[in-house]
């Protein structure tokens, strides 16, 4: 049962941080954020199974995860506030050809992590040609061109 407990609170604590972290997908993630999720698994790994190596807990600890994950699910589902809460809200970054300095600034983004996705998905060239660019809560940026 500790193990079980433990799982819980390892996955919560975790989906905290990550939340508070901000919305960066693995496309955007540079060395230094890669090096942090490895240090961040083994920790967690160490936190989770205590001085019990065996395969029956680890076996029960990912059944904890998956279990855990699916409840947040069906949770998010019947709870628009629990999801909001969960996964945030999109975030607008420019509006008609603006940038939002306050929006990027609490995404950690930069102009460029903005332009690098108008050209990969509409070609646009200037922010200028950018009606909205919304900061979707999957970590991906959506660009709405100008007419």
């Amino acid at each position: 049962m500790d193990a079980v407990v433990r799982g819980i609170a390892i996955y919560f604590i975790l989906l905290m941080i990550i939340r508070l972290s901000g919305r960066r997908t693995l496309a955007q993630m540079t060395p230094f954020d890669l090096v942090i999720v490895l240090v961040i698994s083994e920790t967690t790994q160490q936190a989770m199974l205590g001085d019990d190596y065996s395969i029956t807990n680890a076996v029960l600890l990912i059944l904890t995860l998956f279990t855990t994950d699916i409840a947040l699910s069906y949770l998010k589902r019947w709870s628009r506030r629990t999801a909001r809460l969960i996964d945030g809200v999109p975030t607008v970054l420019v509006t008609n050809g603006v940038y939002d300095e306050a929006a990027l600034r609490g995404s950690r983004l930069q102009p460029d992590d903005v332009m690098e996705a108008a050209r990969t998905q509409q070609g646009i060239e200037s922010v200028k040609d950018i009606r909205f660019a919304i900061l979707e809560v999957s970590g991906n940026i959506s660009i709405i061109p100008k007419e």
